[in-house]
């Protein structure tokens, strides 16, 4: 019986991770990590840890040990913070057979900053890429982009942090913290035009498998709802990213349309957050991830099952 660990698991890219590792039929054994002991994370795994703080001094050796203790064969980031470090201590944690889930190195760093992505693409001569800057001369920007504006944090996640900007009143109270923290861009397309792709790439510039949502954000930032889709030449700009970044395993594609043409928001170089939801239209990239690494068996692009997904609050019972 092979053994997962995914970490995070009390967030909804985590315990997304282990539903739909339950849901694939494997016999595993799902081990969850988080800081939080009162999570919902114990109803999702079949063995839970008590995780330290990522940033803990500890943390990598606690991780080292945690593999060990329960013969793990593959490990699995549920939130940023653990992916941006695993990929900073790689040589450390793949000791033994153990696996970790893990992109490109170079992706994972460009999109840590935004503003390195965007000279990146703009290197790269990407068509899809969005106008940035990191000025913060209001009459400048607005000659540029006109108005709205946007503000978004050079590294974070989801949309959070993102300002909207409307006058130069409330351009003037984030002014001094565009360049080091916030840049600027244009506000293009609206919410409905929003569309989240998923795709497992091959490392070499191609993919096995892609899946597309149309999709409207929560307040936190993730996806709320959700609509199967296939926008207008995604499969092309799919393939013209991997060619650029040659992403590795499980890759987030995030877009808006300007004028009919899709644009690139961010990548993020992990399972997305609506990694359940895919999954139960029959996009399981975690039980790809586990018959990739593991098995040395190939995605196959599945067939996807149309129809929409809404998130809710439920509850989960723990009883003594």
């Amino acid at each position: 019986m092979k053994k997962i660990l995914v970490s995070g698991a009390s967030g909804i890219v985590g315990y997304g991770i282990l539903r739909s590792l339950k849901n694939s039929g494997k016999e595993l054994k799902l081990i969850g990590t988080t800081i939080f002991d009162d999570s919902v994370a114990q109803g999702f795994c079949d063995i839970f840890v008590k995780a330290p703080l990522t940033n803990d001094k500890g943390y990598i050796d606690w991780l080292v040990k945690t593999i060990s203790d329960y013969d793990v064969d593959i490990i699995i980031p549920g939130i940023d913070a653990d992916m941006y470090m695993w990929a900073k201590n790689i040589d450390k944690l793949e000791k033994g057979k153990v696996k970790v889930l893990i992109n490109k190195p170079n992706l994972i760093s460009l999109c840590e900053d935004k503003w390195l992505f965007y000279e990146y693409l703009i290197k790269k001569n990407s068509e899809y890429v969005i106008a940035t800057s990191l000025s913060n001369e209001f009459e400048e920007l607005v000659k540029e982009f006109g108005l709205p504006l946007l503000l978004k944090p050079r590294r974070g996640f989801g949309s959070k942090g993102i300002v909207i900007i409307n006058d130069k009143t409330s351009f003037l109270k984030y002014k001094e913290l565009i360049g080091p923290e916030l840049m600027v861009q244009p506000l293009i397309g609206n919410e409905d035009e929003e569309y989240t792709t998923s795709a497992f790439c091959d490392g070499e510039g191609g993919f096995f498998a892609y899946m597309t949502l149309k999709r409207k954000l929560s307040k936190d930032g993730f996806t709320d709802k959700a609509e199967v889709a296939e926008p207008k030449g995604i499969e092309t700009v799919i393939k013209n990213l991997c060619q650029i970044f040659k992403p590795l395993g499980p890759t987030n594609f995030q877009f808006r349309t300007q004028n009919g043409i899709l644009k690139l928001l961010e990548i993020n170089p992990r399972i997305s957050s609506s990694t359940s939801i895919r999954g139960a239209f029959g996009y399981n990239e975690s039980n790809m991830a586990i018959e990739y690494y593991l098995e040395n068996k190939k995605p196959k692009q599945p067939l996807i099952k149309q129809g929409r997904a809404v998130r809710y609050t439920e509850d989960y019972i723990f009883y003594k």
